[in-house]
């Protein structure tokens, strides 16, 4: 392709980092309110802490490890029934974000539980003694402590998800992989194919600078 064809392919372009930015940004809300309890009650329920319900966290943690274990392109067909039902269509960014959150729930629910394994035993124990209930133990100590992980891990949730969205426009769920796979891939332009890479790689190295410098900002230990 040449330059003025590349130029005249910018608002496509605009439109496809746009429908990325929304396909991410909706499945990253959705894992922070799904994922971040999941997450919390898969460490506090684990043996021998102040929530100790091995059943329960045997179940969930099956569940969890049974989808993080699905290929994403899988489940991403898997689910566009789901995605017909909520979304009222199989194809679009909206219906794209329903698989994208289904994946992205269950591995920050792990990298939140990780987070709180990191947190000196000491202090959870220091809760316990003096009588907080394991709510306040949860909102005063649990998260504020493993802040700067839990911060970390939406940055490689955000990062997971972009790759995986890039998956989604084989279905036709737009974004820059969709661009990527319509018009660098179908018509063999190598142009394209390389300006979406270079689109996400910009991406990606900005979200991480971003996280890494908040991840640091709320760091107090």
């Amino acid at each position: 392709m040449q330059l003025d064809s590349l130029v005249g392919l910018i608002p496509e372009l605009n439109k496809a980092f746009f429908e990325t930015i929304y396909m991410v940004g909706i499945s990253i809300l959705v894992a922070i309110i799904v994922g971040l309890p999941i997450g919390v009650l898969l460490f506090v329920t684990d043996r021998g802490l102040f929530l100790e319900n091995t059943f329960f966290k045997n179940i969930v943690g099956f569940i969890v490890n049974m989808v993080r274990s699905i290929p994403f392109i899988i489940l991403l067909i898997a689910l566009l029934p789901l995605a017909k039902l909520i979304a009222g269509t199989t194809i679009g960014p909206t219906a794209a974000s329903v698989s994208l959150s289904v994946a992205a729930i269950p591995f920050f629910a792990r990298i939140v539980e990780q987070s709180l394994r990191e947190i000196d035993k000491g202090v959870i124990e220091a809760a316990v003694a003096v009588g907080a209930s394991p709510w306040m133990i949860i909102k005063d100590v649990l998260i504020p402590e493993a802040k700067p992980g839990i911060i970390q891990g939406v940055t490689i949730t955000v990062i997971s998800l972009i790759a995986y969205s890039a998956m989604a426009g084989i279905v036709g769920g737009g974004g820059v992989g969709d661009l990527a796979i319509r018009f660098g891939y179908y018509r063999y332009d190598n142009t394209v194919m390389i300006t979406t890479v270079v689109i996400l790689i910009c991406l990606v190295q900005l979200i991480q600078f971003a996280g890494d410098r908040i991840a640091r900002l709320v760091d107090k230990r």
